[in-house]
C-alpha cells in the first residue's frame, strides 16, 4: 500500500504541479475513494486561467467531478452510506453539516456550516486531498455520494454532474414540460446535457446556439435531439428564435455561456411573456447591464442555478445507467494526472486541432 498520493496542484493563474501527500488513516466515520476519473468543467477552465474562483485560496487540488471506487471505509461511514469497499461512487462538491435548518429542510447546498468542498478546498486544510485530480481523495463524515454501476464504461459514468446540470437546470427549474420550446444559449458539455434532458421531459421544439467554430458540438446537440440550432456570431439569436417559433418565443430559456454578457439579454428578449429563464453561465464578477422593466412587463420568472443538488445527480445517473442516450460520442479525450493542465486547455480549446466536448483525467492512467 503507497503511503502517498499524487495529485495535481493548481498554485496560481495556470500554474499547475504534481505533488505528493501522505495518504491519510481512515477512521470509523470517514474513507478513501480511489478515484477513476474527474471530468474536466468549463469552471475549471475559468479557474484555471485566474477569471473566476481562485481569489485568496491558495494552492489547492481541482477536480469537483470525482468519479471513483471505495478504497477503504470505516465501519460507521459504511452504514451511514450504504457502500462497501468496491463500490462506484460519485461524490458532489458541497460538503454540508447535514444537522443545520438549511440541511433538515432540504436545502444543504445553503449549509451555512459547510467548511470543505471537493475540488475547491486549499489543501492547507488537513488531509489536503479533497479534489478529484488525485489518486485517492479523502471522503469526509459529511460527504454526499451516489452509487453508480461499475458495468458503466468509466468516460460515460464520469458525465455525471454535467448530465445532472442539465437535468436539474431544464428539467427542475425550468420545469420543462410536454410540447414546451426550449432555448438553449451554448453548447458545451451542460448545454448539450440541457438538451438530453429537456427530451428526456417531453420537450417540443428545442433550439440551441453556438459559435460557427462550435459546429462540431452543434451537430451533437442535433443528434442528441435538438431542432435547430443557431449561429450566435452570424444570426441574430431572437430575431431567429421568434421566427422558429412563429412569433411565440421559447416557454423555457437556458443561458449556460461562459462569461459573455450578450446572451442574457438575448435569453430575456427571446423567452415569452410568463416563461422561465434559467441563469447558469458564470461571467467572472463581470457587471452584465439587466433591463429589469423586461422582466417586470414581460412577466418572466427568473432562477439562478448553483451547481446540482441530489435529486439532479440520481436522476442523471439513472438516465446514464438506462443506456438511453448514446453518451459516448459525447466524450473526446481522456488524460492521466501528469497531463492535467493539458486537459484544461484542451477544454479550453487551445490546443490547435483537437475540438473537444467532454474531457476528464484519470490518474491511475
Amino acid at each position: 500500500m503507497a503511503e502517498t498520493v499524487r495529485a495535481a496542484v493548481q498554485t496560481g493563474p495556470r500554474g499547475i504541479e504534481i505533488r505528493e501527500f501522505p495518504r491519510p488513516e481512515i477512521g470509523p466515520d470517514d474513507g478513501l475513494l480511489r478515484v477513476e476519473a474527474n471530468g474536466i468543467c468549463g469552471s475549471d477552465v475559468e479557474t484555471y486561467k485566474g477569471h473566476l474562483g481562485y481569489g485568496d485560496r491558495g494552492p489547492f487540488i481541482p477536480g469537483h467531478e470525482p468519479l471513483g471506487v471505495i478504497e477503504e471505509i470505516g465501519e460507521r461511514a459504511a452504514a451511514r452510506w450504504g457502500v462497501e469497499p468496491g463500490d462506484r461512487v460519485a461524490l458532489e462538491v458541497i460538503v454540508p453539516c447535514h444537522a443545520c435548518q438549511q440541511c433538515l429542510t432540504g436545502r444543504y447546498q445553503s449549509c451555512p456550516n459547510r467548511k470543505y468542498g471537493h475540488g475547491v478546498t486549499g489543501i492547507d486544510v488537513e488531509p489536503a486531498i479533497w479534489g478529484g485530480l488525485a489518486e485517492y481523495l479523502y471522503l469526509s463524515p459529511g460527504s454526499v455520494l451516489h452509487r453508480i454501476e461499475r458495468s458503466v464504461p468509466v468516460e460515460v459514468a464520469a458525465m455525471f454532474n454535467p448530465l445532472g446540470a442539465g437535468v436539474r437546470w431544464a428539467a427542475g427549474l425550468g420545469g420543462v414540460r410536454l410540447g414546451d420550446t426550449v432555448l438553449v444559449l451554448g453548447c458545451g458539455q451542460r448545454g448539450l446535457a440541457s438538451v438530453i434532458a429537456a427530451r428526456a421531459a417531453g420537450a417540443g421544439t428545442i433550439i440551441v446556439t453556438g459559435l460557427e467554430s462550435d459546429e462540431h458540438k452543434l451537430a451533437l446537440a442535433r443528434e442528441f435531439g435538438a431542432d435547430h440550432t443557431i449561429f450566435a456570431d452570424s444570426e441574430h439569436t431572437v430575431e431567429k428564435v421568434a421566427d422558429l417559433t412563429g412569433g411565440a418565443m421559447a416557454d423555457v430559456t437556458l443561458e449556460l455561456t461562459p462569461m459573455a454578457a450578450a446572451p442574457v439579454a438575448d435569453a430575456l428578449l427571446a423567452t415569452r411573456h410568463g416563461g422561465r429563464v434559467v441563469l447558469a453561465g458564470l461571467k467572472g464578477g463581470k457587471e452584465i447591464p439587466l433591463r429589469t422593466d423586461l422582466i417586470v412587463n414581460r412577466a418572466l420568472q427568473i432562477f439562478g442555478a448553483f451547481g446540482v443538488d441530489a435529486t439532479a445527480n440520481e436522476q442523471a445517473i439513472a438516465i446514464i445507467e438506462s443506456g438511453r442516450f448514446p453518451l459516448e460520442k459525447l466524450h473526446t479525450h481522456t488524460f492521466g494526472l501528469d497531463d492535467t493542465a493539458l486537459a484544461i486547455e484542451t477544454l479550453a480549446g487551445e490546443v490547435p486541432g483537437e475540438q473537444a466536448v467532454h474531457v476528464s483525467v484519470h490518474p491511475h492512467l
